[in-house]
């Protein structure tokens, strides 16, 4: 996530440059929430997305468009997922199509759960901007409650358990059936995807610590490498889950 965010054109606004910065540096809170939400048996999240910046060349002049996917997935490096808006001048990309853009185009993310709105940068720069009665009928177009603009939330119940801003409470939670389905399935420790991702990986990218820990302590190879070469520490640096990296080490 070190690479300088590339889309901010002429034209945005202070308050939404800082709103872009904000969603990159909190993207891995989105990806840990969502890694969770792709295990669980009855969905919790009713709302996952991100806002990506689209490029195209158009009569020599780079045109940016943030436009909303669905269905996320992440590697570490690259966002995958189906685009969910209609550009209105690029030509490069259509509503529907499967894309992959890399960290540094991200410009906003949300999920919701339990009525409650998690990230939403550029919502909230924009709310803020507004009066109440717009405030109340832009949330009422949306069907969500986004609550305080000055008070982004970006990880579950935060403000009662500040402890889940470090480690997502399943984490904690699913240790012991962990370390029973790892007895069980000793294979999974080993295999390595398509793309040379280990578990280790997934779990170092996701930032569960504890789940790190046991995958560690049950014989996972911490120098394993993806197909580009990186290995579980090589991520938990790069997304600054600063938890995960003395593990690693």
């Amino acid at each position: 996530m070190e690479n300088t965010p590339i889309f901010f054109a002429d034209g945005e606004s202070p308050k939404m440059i800082e709103a872009f910065k904000k969603a990159q540096e909190t993207f891995k809170y989105f990806w840990r929430e969502l890694s969770w939400e792709y295990r669980r048996i009855v969905p919790a999240l009713d709302v996952a997305c991100v806002k990506l910046a689209f490029t195209q060349e158009i009569n020599n002049e780079t045109v940016v468009e943030h436009m909303w996917i669905n269905e996320i997935n992440f590697d570490g490096e690259k966002i995958k997922g189906i685009l969910v808006n209609d550009p209105n001048e690029l030509t490069n990309v259509s509503n529907g199509e499967y894309v992959e853009i890399p960290t540094n185009q991200i410009s906003d993310w949300l999920f919701v759960t339990q009525d409650k709105t998690y990230g939403g940068f550029t919502i909230q720069a924009m709310r803020s901007e507004m009066d109440e009665t717009e405030r109340e009928e832009h949330d009422a177009a949306w069907g969500l409650n986004f609550g305080d603009y000055n008070s982004i939330l970006i990880a579950y119940e935060q403000k009662e358990k500040p402890e889940n801003l470090i480690e997502h409470p399943m984490s904690r939670n699913m240790k012991e059936s962990l370390v029973d389905f790892v007895k069980a399935n000793p294979n999974e420790i080993t295999a390595q995807d398509e793309f040379g991702y280990t578990f280790l990986h997934r779990e170092a990218i996701a930032g569960n610590s504890t789940i790190v820990e046991v995958l560690l302590e049950s014989g996972a190879d911490k120098n394993a490498k993806t197909n580009n070469d990186k290995t579980p520490l090589d991520f938990a640096e790069q997304l600054k889950w600063e938890h995960i990296i003395p593990i690693l080490k």
